[in-house]
């Protein structure tokens, strides 16, 4: 059996920097604090946070007054940080200066009297994020079929945004369907699905033809781990998504002579690693490492945490 790792893959910038913002808190501040939902979508992750005495939430009030919170990489909206102030907590803001990008993008267009059509799945924490910039002014949608049922006219401001971690491929054709329709529609200058979702979906989608199986690493949660998947499916392979070896099904393997292996934006080396010794002590692997682009983007801890690291 042959086995190509895709590179790039694995953790981006964003989450590099939530885990370490985590971590550095609980260097200075112990583990007794609070994240507001997951620092990022990995089980592992968080149930290694667990394991050491954070405490995940999915409400302000849950977080005892005067108590340390933790921003995740998915970013908040305003009405959040509002009531964590409220609530005299100290807040540590872990979120992706990418995603922060859109949300600065939101309250430009916002306040410069634009319609915002956001391109992103209901639900996710980025899009609640961003839609909480500015509610009254947003619209999400999801596929080019509703865009035929938007009601702004040629004469409304628009301008779209789009979640960042994404389908290049989807939101591409969302993104015609709305210049099709709207040709007025304004964007950013600067695409907002990020550089690390792009290149593990260009590393996938060059590589995937010479596989039999796709695995991703990644939760069920992941948006961009899903994209991957998806990726896999769409080029008629088997693909799946899973959290680690302890997932992998044997049938799946069944007459696999190459197996391309990847993870998504959230997923740490240690899953990868932990399943390719495991396909190397049973089935004999071999190892291929394809790098498709080398990735060298870092972000600084956030500067309220690099504040207290100068004391």
């Amino acid at each position: 059996m042959k086995l190509i790792l895709a590179n790039p893959r694995g953790f981006c910038a964003g989450v590099n920097m939530a885990i370490e913002c985590l971590e550095e808190v609980i260097r200075i501040f112990g583990s007794s604090i609070y994240v507001y939902h997951e620092i990022v979508h990995n089980k592992y992750v968080v149930n290694r946070f667990t394991n050491l005495g954070v405490t995940f939430v999915d409400t302000v009030n849950e977080v005892p007054e005067k108590s340390i919170l933790v921003f995740s990489a998915h970013g908040v909206s305003p009405a959040i940080r509002q009531e964590a102030r409220e609530r005299k907590i100290r807040t540590i803001d872990a979120t992706c200066p990418l995603v922060t990008k859109v949300h600065t993008e939101a309250v430009k267009y916002a306040e410069a009297g634009y319609n915002i059509i956001l391109i992103g799945h209901e639900g996710h924490d980025e899009v609640i994020g961003t839609m909480g910039e500015a509610p009254e002014s947003i619209t999400l949608i999801e596929t080019p079929e509703e865009v035929k049922a938007l009601a702004f006219s040629e004469n409304d401001k628009l301008a779209y945004l789009t979640q960042t971690t994404l389908s290049v491929d989807e939101a591409g054709r969302v993104i015609r369907a709305l210049k099709d329709k709207y040709p007025q529609i304004e964007s950013p200058p600067k695409e907002d699905i990020c550089y690390a979702t792009t290149n593990r979906q260009e590393a996938v989608s060059e590589l995937v033809l010479q596989a039999d199986l796709v695995l991703v690493l990644g939760s069920q949660n992941s948006s961009n781990s899903k994209r991957l998947m998806e990726i896999g499916k769409s080029a008629r392979k088997p693909a799946y998504l899973i959290d680690g070896v302890d997932e992998l099904v044997p049938e799946w393997l069944a007459g696999c002579e190459t197996i391309l292996v990847t993870a998504g934006a959230s997923a740490p080396e240690v899953v990868v690693q932990e399943l390719v010794q495991h396909l190397e002590d049973h089935y004999q692997a071999e190892v291929e490492n394809a790098v498709i682009r080398e990735e060298s983007v870092r972000f600084p801890l956030p500067k309220e945490l690099r504040s207290l690291q100068s004391k």
